[in-house]
């Protein structure tokens, strides 16, 4: 059913059928309708503890902004996108909704989950639920973490470069035009696969789309291949390979596609591991930077723009605070949202409250440029030229030595920068607590260390609005438990970091709700000795018989892609050349190779193996040695003293270290109480994190016989 007309959804005041069923008058600049075509019971009807049952709302957000705004000046291209009769540039964006069916029972807060690729992730992160990109069931609710606290929980698209289908969220964005004509320029497609195959997206990645290369870019385009990130290019004849292009996929519900895929076909098909590299004339820039725009006006929208807020029985509910969670590219969209200002929407009102960017490292995002592609990111072996991990990497301010050496302002500003700048230059009430949280693996494969050093290497001064929280031992992603090896050398790190998000989240409401100071930073520092260099002697890894330490990392460059590109946003240089490397940093090990100076889980502070940030790729796969993107190694401890030296290893054997299980159980179980008591952990998840150890008792000497 669809409850707005298309004539109305353009009239200057719009009353519209919103959340819960009611009539809601608003006149708005910049979100000027939802329409609503999916509304239904969630989870069966489920209640969550006092909150009760959940409603799931679906549909399309429909926006306008004004391009000579101040608020939205930023945003790259705007102006030449085509307007509407009252000069407004007009887009679109899926939402989807899980609000309490009673708005009276719930806690007055928005929890925004900025979606990965069109994903939704945060029931599985929070929840414990089964990651479904269409939560309905009561398998998909998890164990009903956020519905139980009561917040309404929005997702809404803000990627225009993704294909409709599997539920993917997408905003629909105009395209850049010069005159009559799209946009045109250079465009640089990179791509690596870790399985032979014929063809590959330019994207890439699937269910994305691509820039349409002009008949001159196709015809004058240049495909090389290179094994490692370092080795010269390699030509590949015109000859050898062609494109594949793919309609716009239109859809009868939800937001349609803006490109359409575009497949490379390489005679021979492409090797695993290598780099293959397109560079191209493309036409139709999206104007990508409106993703910010959407994301801000639709929780303005949420916050503000409900006349009488939500009145149930007499009882009224405004909601009072908003928080957003992203997930690695999520959560540098929600540095980059800050950096550009978006936390201010165009009433001069704040829009979050509080933020969470997870295991986003210090990168922001190719988020906001001509010819964005915003599912990029750096890494050591893939991806890695692409604008994403670049200055400003500090929430406070630092100085760019890239920009100090070369004498000039390379960035187009000062020297000085940092993620809450311009939003404390403003005024301060714009800005809002954060909580940068990351796994290990960030220190390795993005560029971790610069969220709290300075760009020569030293400790940075953190705000008092920020805290950071490194998860010691942890992967980007936790692997599942038994873990496998994937392309890897090791298996893959199952270190779960999930219960910390659940604790922390709590105290960031606490800390915005009640000013309730949450717990202090955690990380490694430079001045305590447990961040250090990243070679083997420096961070004193143990020499485990049979593992190869990492002779890789990411470094980020500091790219020269033109001179209009930090003014502009517009790339001329591809590929960019590299002024210098930013350094970066690693947490020290201890004998056992674990992370100090870190906050780490239960099961890595009492540990069976030896959880790194780090794993390479194997021969097999294609660029052998090289980081395997985003993974961590599970390096088991030998069961007893004879094993252990019949192998060499140095660490200490599980017999050594407990004796027994029940030993082991009683440390753990201590572990997780201090946890509890520092409001890091809380009492039901420490529960049942004990109650999973049962899962390793076969590995102790003597149990189970």
């Amino acid at each position: 059913m669809r409850f707005i007309s298309t004539k109305t959804l353009y009239s200057a005041a719009i009353a519209i059928v919103f959340l819960f069923g009611r009539s809601c008058n608003f006149v708005s600049a910049e979100m000027i309708g939802l329409e609503v075509y999916k509304r239904e019971p969630f989870a069966e009807g489920k209640a969550f503890g006092d909150t009760g049952p959940y409603e799931k709302i679906v549909g399309i957000a429909r926006f306008e902004v004004d391009p000579f705004h101040p608020r939205n000046k930023d945003i790259v291209d705007l102006p030449l996108a085509p307007r509407n009769i009252r000069g407004k540039v007009e887009f679109e964006s899926d939402v989807f909704i899980l609000a309490p069916k009673d708005p009276a029972r719930g806690n007055g807060a928005i929890f925004y989950d900025v979606n990965n690729r069109g994903n939704k992730l945060a029931l599985r992160f929070f929840n414990y639920g089964t990651g479904s990109n269409d939560p309905t069931t009561a398998a998909d609710a998890g164990d009903g973490f956020l519905f139980r606290r009561g917040y309404i929980v929005v997702w809404c698209g803000w990627i225009s470069e993704l294909l409709p289908g599997s539920n993917r969220l997408l905003l629909r964005a105009p395209v850049a035009h010069e005159g009559a004509q799209p946009l045109r320029g250079v465009v640089r497609f990179e791509m690596v696969t870790d399985a032979p195959t014929a063809t590959l997206p330019l994207s890439r990645r699937e269910g994305h789309g691509s820039y349409n290369p002009t008949a001159k870019g196709e015809r004058d385009a240049i495909l090389t291949m290179r094994r490692l990130e370092t080795d010269a290019r390699e030509a590949i004849p015109s000859s050898k390979w062609s494109l594949e292009r793919q309609p716009i996929a239109r859809t009868n519900q939800g937001v349609s596609g803006t490109l359409g895929q575009i497949r490379l076909r390489l005679e021979g098909g492409f090797q695993p591991g290598a780099i293959y590299e397109l560079i191209c004339e493309c036409e139709g820039p999206i104007v990508q930077g409106l993703g910010f725009a959407a994301v801000r006006d639709l929780i303005s929208f949420l916050r503000f723009n409900q006349k009488d807020s939500f009145r149930v029985g007499g009882v009224k509910r405004n909601l009072t605070r908003a928080y957003g969670f992203g997930v690695s590219q999520s959560g540098r969209f929600l540095r980059n949202f800050l950096y550009l200002g978006f936390n201010v929407d165009e009433a001069n009102r704040k829009v979050f409250d509080g933020l969470i960017p997870h295991v986003a490292g210090g990168g922001l995002g190719f988020f906001n440029h001509r010819f964005a592609q915003p599912t990029r990111h750096n890494g050591q072996h893939e991806e890695h030229l692409y604008p994403g991990d670049y200055f400003p990497f500090t929430y406070g301010l630092s100085e760019d030595w890239c920009t100090t050496k070369e004498g000039i302002l390379l960035h187009g500003k000062q020297a000085e920068d940092g993620i809450l700048r311009r939003l404390n230059e403003e005024n301060s009430r714009f800005v809002p607590k954060v909580m940068h949280t990351q796994s290990a693996a960030e220190y390795w494969h993005r560029s971790g260390s610069l969220v709290h050093t300075e760009t020569d290497g030293r400790d940075a001064e953190v705000p008092e609005t920020v805290r950071i929280y490194a998860f010691g031992g942890t992967q980007h992603g936790p692997a599942s438990y038994p873990p496998n090896r994937g392309i890897g050398d090791n298996l893959l790190n199952p270190g779960d970091y999930k219960p910390f998000l659940r604790a922390l989240l709590d105290a960031l409401d606490g800390w915005v709700d009640k000013d309730l100071q949450p717990p202090q930073s955690i990380y490694p520092r430079v001045d305590k000795g447990t961040l250090v260099a990243w070679d083997q002697k420096s961070t004193g890894f143990p020499k485990i018989p049979g593992v190869r330490y990492p002779r890789v990392i990411q470094q980020p460059p500091c790219l020269n892609f033109g001179s209009k590109f930090y003014k502009t946003g517009r790339i001329d240089n591809e590929p960019p050349t590299i002024r210098g490397y930013y350094p970066v940093s690693v947490p020290k090990s201890g004998s056992d190779g674990n992370d100090m100076g870190t906050l780490l889980p239960p099961e890595v502070a009492v540990p069976l193996a030896t959880y790194t940030g780090w794993n390479l790729r194997r021969a097999e796969a294609g660029a052998d040695g090289a980081l395997y993107s985003l993974s961590g190694s599970y390096i088991p401890f030998a069961k007893t003293v004879d094993q252990r030296k019949a192998s060499g290893d140095p660490r200490a054997s599980i017999e050594e270290r407990y004796g027994s299980f029940s030993e082991y159980q009683k440390e753990f179980t201590s572990v997780c109480r201090d946890l509890v008591k520092q409001r890091l952990l809380l009492g039901e998840d420490a529960r049942r994190l004990v109650d999973s150890r049962e899962k390793v008792r076969h590995l102790f000497p003597n149990e189970g016989k």
